[in-house]
């Protein structure tokens, strides 16, 4: 086991790593941007350096920094959380070439998984469920217009470099799909370095379901079950649940089989996550990994128990899994909301001074966060600021328990979006689970509509 591991990160991922240390009995090591220097990770820390201004370039992805940070501390490991340089090959290959362990996947499965266009060819080989497309990056416009006149509209454009609906366009005519080429492939280009691009069959209000794996260095792979993220905006997500309450058990052994056989496939190590479309009649498509710690396993831990933090350090010191595939089962379900600093309505960030916080603590309910009053909420980074997860023998009891838990919280200062999220767990639909990945997009239609037309009235 690792002796002290620093934390290349910010926020409450960063703050949830130095628990899962404690735990095991390591030293931590923060690193904070000038911006972050009074952050909570950074208090709570066993040890703290200064990388660099608040500018992420320059602070929380200056791989030289973060190096010489974990060099004058004596860290042995390194753990990168979600986001910033977690999926980074380059970053993963240059700890390792510095002695220091990468809490997380090879660089060669970073980079077979990190392109969709690559990942997609490996999952055909595996013989994993694909949706309708493209087998590689496209060469040009010509090629696009003469793959979706075969697959039929509508159809996705994504980049193949990148995620998050950054470099993605959804074409519903022929007479779209240059223009749409054109700007996916410049935003992709100035996200990603990269313009290449690829097209897939774009399904009608399918559900986003991922399955959590866990592998080891001695060859053992096991699959946590899945998670529902139907709920996101703008591809982003915002409630994620677990587990998915509207597949057979026939669905989702065969989600979990197909995960790992993926996993199996590129010798993949440590935690990731496989992700699926699952349409209506219950096909499900593989549509890409990602190769880090999520955002959304906490509802995971909750309803299997197990850590999975505390599994991807162990995992990475060269440690078997401590839980075999017959032994991972599921109880209650639990449901986790990302509060955001943006404003409810327009969804524009909010940043500033927190006067005043107070998140509630009941049977049921956990707050991931690193939120403190007073505080500040910087403008640099991810409007992400903490995760409220409640959990209930059912799905309505957490549902109910998660609306309690938002009309407790008290954050002054800064809008939040508390309010959308009590207004999705109040709409009907959601409650039968009568979403998908178009579901948020057109409850906030509605809900501006019904705005506009109370103002009219």
């Amino acid at each position: 086991m690792f002796s002290k591991v620093l934390i290349a990160n910010r926020g409450e991922i960063a703050v949830r790593i130095i628990a899962a240390c404690r735990d095991l009995g390591l030293k931590t090591v923060a690193v904070f941007s000038e911006a972050d220097r009074d952050a909570v990770h950074v208090q709570v820390a066993d040890e703290a350096v200064c990388i660099g201004p608040p500018d992420p370039s320059q602070s929380y992805l200056n791989i030289p920094n973060i190096i010489s940070a974990a060099e004058v501390t004596g860290a042995d490991a390194i753990h990168p959380g979600y986001g910033f340089l977690a999926e980074n090959a380059d970053f993963a290959e240059i700890c390792e070439s510095c002695h220091i362990k990468f809490i997380g996947p090879t660089a060669e499965a970073l980079r077979a998984m990190g392109d969709k266009a690559r990942a997609r060819e490996l999952a055909i080989k595996a013989r994993v469920p694909v949706i309708p497309g493209s087998r590689s990056a496209l060469k040009d416009a010509k090629e696009a217009l003469k793959l979706a006149k075969k697959i039929g509209y509508p159809v996705v454009l994504k980049a193949a470099a990148g995620g998050g609906g950054r470099g993605m366009r959804i074409v519903h005519h022929e007479r779209d799909l240059e223009r749409a080429f054109r700007t996916a492939h410049n935003e992709a280009q100035r996200a990603f370095g990269s313009g290449e691009l690829y097209l897939e069959k774009y399904l009608l209000e399918p559900r986003h379901v991922e399955v959590q794996i866990l592998a080891d260095e001695h060859g053992r792979v096991i699959s946590c079950y899945e998670r529902e993220c139907s709920v996101q905006r703008r591809h982003q997500k915002i409630i994620e649940e677990a587990p998915c309450a509207f597949i057979s058990e026939s669905t989702r052994r065969k989600l979990s089989q197909a995960a790992i056989k993926l996993a199996r496939a590129v010798r993949y190590r440590n935690a990731g996550t496989v992700e699926f479309l699952v349409d209506k009649e219950e096909n499900f498509y593989f549509i890409e990994m990602n190769t880090r710690i999520q955002v959304e396993h906490p509802v995971t831990e909750w309803v299997t128990g197990i850590d999975i933090v505390r599994e991807q350090i162990r995992i990475a010191s060269g440690e078997r899994l401590s839980i075999g595939q017959k032994a991972v089962a599921v109880r209650g379900h639990a449901i986790e909301c990302r509060i955001n600093a943006e404003d409810p309505d327009t969804m524009m960030p909010s940043s500033g001074l927190i006067t005043s916080c107070y998140f509630p603590t009941f049977y049921g309910c956990r707050v991931d966060t690193a939120l403190r009053a007073p505080g500040e909420v910087p403008p640099y980074y991810d409007s992400l600021i903490a995760k409220i997860i409640t959990w209930g023998e059912t799905r309505q009891e957490a549902i109910q328990r998660m609306i309690r838990a938002l009309e407790m919280t008290r954050i002054r200062g800064i809008k939040t979006n508390i309010p959308l999220h009590l207004a999705i767990l109040r709409d009907a639909r959601f409650q039968k689970g009568l979403i998908h990945t178009q579901y948020l997009e057109e409850f906030i239609r509605q809900r501006a509509f019904r705005r506009v037309k109370l103002a009219a009235s």
